[in-house]
C-alpha cells in the first residue's frame, strides 16, 4: 500500500490579487521549492485545526475565516501527498515571522511560473489564478 500523507496549506490572497508563497528549507524534501505554507495533519486532527496550528507555528500568525478548497493529490517516490488547501482573503497583508521557511513573497499571477513549485501545489496555483480573476 502506498503511504499517503495528509497535508494542509493556506492559500492567502491580498486585496490586490497577490498570493503568498513560502520557500522550503534546505534540510527538507523538495528543498528550495515554493509552496503554500502549511504542514502535516496529525493523527485524529481536523484539517482546519491542523492548518491553524501549522500557520501559528510557521508564520506566528492566527488566520481568520477559511474556505476549504478541493484537495490536490500527487504521488512522489516517498509516498502520496493529499494536500487540502484553505483559502483566506486579507485586506491588509499580515506581518509574518518565518520559523521554517527560508524565504517568502507575495506573488502576482503573471510571475508564479517563474518559480519552482512542489508538484502537489501546482494544481492549486492554477485553480487559484481562476479564482483571483473572478474577484477582479
Amino acid at each position: 500500500m502506498v503511504n499517503e500523507i495528509h497535508v494542509v496549506c493556506l492559500v492567502l490572497v491580498d486585496a490586490f490579487g497577490y498570493f503568498y508563497a513560502t520557500q522550503r528549507p534546505e534540510n527538507k524534501r523538495m528543498a528550495f521549492h515554493w509552496e503554500f505554507p502549511g504542514g502535516k495533519v496529525e493523527s485524529g486532527e481536523n484539517p482546519e485545526c491542523a492548518l491553524r496550528r501549522e500557520i501559528e507555528e510557521e508564520l506566528t500568525w492566527s488566520v481568520g475565516e477559511l474556505e476549504q478548497l478541493p484537495d490536490s493529490v500527487h504521488s512522489y517516490e516517498f509516498g502520496t501527498i493529499r494536500l487540502t488547501p484553505f483559502f483566506h482573503r486579507c485586506l491588509v497583508r499580515p506581518d509574518f515571522f518565518l520559523t521554517e521557511h527560508v524565504d517568502s513573497r507575495w506573488m502576482h499571477a503573471s510571475d508564479w511560473d517563474g518559480y519552482t513549485w512542489t508538484h502537489a501545489d501546482v494544481p492549486i496555483v492554477e485553480k487559484l489564478l481562476k479564482k483571483i480573476v473572478s474577484y477582479e
